[in-house]
């Protein structure tokens, strides 16, 4: 079932194409639409109208505020280390790792293709370039461009 019943929708939620998403033990705030082909997987919490744009993977530990924009084709991660196995060959479990949260505040937009990794916090009305790679906390207002993502204007000068 691609729209679990573990998901908590607010009121007037779009799902364009529900058979071709994943979503599952998130929470998804009122008015906020969700395209095709996007994971948003346990844990994971969506504000009020945001608009998660197709292809996006929004994993556990990501907090989305109100009003913000992601792009098509963002990429979220929450661990710092990812491996699949310890070193004894083992394979890793939840008990392996621990979720490293993400935060992006109110009014921020995240262009097409952009990477944020684990553990930063997007800053009110920022605007990340797409394509970016985005390691390192952004400012609120900042835009932030390049790989990896750096700061080079302020979103209030833009109309």
């Amino acid at each position: 079932m691609p729209v679990a019943d573990s998901v908590q929708l607010g009121e007037n939620v779009k799902i364009f194409h529900p058979q071709l998403v994943n979503l599952y033990g998130c929470t998804i705030g009122k008015d906020s639409k969700v395209g095709a082909f996007v994971e948003i997987q346990k844990n994971a919490t969506i504000g009020e109208r945001c608009k998660i744009s197709s292809h996006t993977f929004i994993c556990e530990g990501v907090e989305i505020e109100n009003e913000v924009f992601i792009g098509h084709g963002v990429m979220f991660t929450n661990d710092l280390y990812p491996r699949a196995a310890n070193p004894d060959g083992s394979p890793q479990t939840e008990a392996d790792w621990k979720v490293v949260k993400t935060v992006v505040k109110r009014g921020a937009s995240i262009g097409s293709n952009a990477t944020i990794v684990a553990g930063i916090t997007i800053g009110e009305f920022a605007l990340i370039a797409a394509g970016a790679v985005v390691t390192k906390d952004i400012p609120p207002y900042a835009i932030a461009v390049g790989v990896p993502a750096r700061v080079t204007g302020d979103s209030r000068q833009r109309k």
